[in-house]
């Protein structure tokens, strides 16, 4: 392995391979410090510890996956956006693990503040949500229940937790056209305090 020439860069993308392929769980210094060939001393003059190093991850996974979806959703509304969004969403997930499982952890707002990727996702979120009419507070309520959605199917694809033999992507898409109807017949939030709910 190259000793020479080590960046928080070129750490933090090496971290984010060995996240994707081992497990973010696997990420330590020392490990990337064996993968480069070094001490771990050596990485400390470019990350404090291990929490930095696996924010780093969140942060290049967080810019990356909201890169792809933003490109997804250009020029659409309604349905077509919504199943761009998720779509784009779940295949970056499939596709990297471990930097996913990295945009899953709890960040301080100090450690996202410099972030472009973080905020400019709420954005696609509550832009995608206004084409259904909503605003606040059931922006922020739809926004939770999408993520949710998307997290847990994700999080059962990943650990191969769908036994049925009905194809994975056919539940998916239909998933995605419940979910547009319910996007579409939003109970109103007056009602919902009106009801005392």
């Amino acid at each position: 392995m190259v000793r020479a020439g080590l960046t928080v860069a070129r750490l933090t993308d090496a971290a984010a391979v060995m996240a994707d392929e081992a497990g973010l769980e696997k990420v330590t210094v020392s490990a990337l410090a064996r993968h480069f060939g070094v001490k771990d001393a050596s990485l400390y003059s470019h990350v404090k510890n291990l929490r930095e190093l696996r924010v780093r991850i969140a942060l290049l996974g967080s810019a990356e996956m909201t890169e792809r979806i933003a490109a997804a959703v250009a020029g659409r509304a309604g349905k077509d956006a919504l199943v761009a969004f998720a779509d784009a969403y779940r295949a970056y997930a499939l596709a990297h693990p471990g930097r996913y499982a990295a945009t899953q952890m709890q960040l301080a707002p100090e450690e996202v503040a410099d972030s472009t990727g973080f905020r400019r996702s709420v954005e696609l979120t509550y832009g995608m949500l206004r084409g259904y009419g909503l605003t606040e507070p059931d922006l922020t309520d739809a926004g939770r229940l999408l993520r949710s959605t998307f997290h847990g199917y994700i999080h059962l694809e990943l650990s191969g937790g769908f036994g049925h033999s009905r194809p994975v992507q056919e539940s998916w898409s239909r998933g995605l056209e419940a979910l547009h109807v319910l996007l579409e017949q939003w109970p109103s939030s007056e009602l919902s305090e009106t009801n005392g709910e």
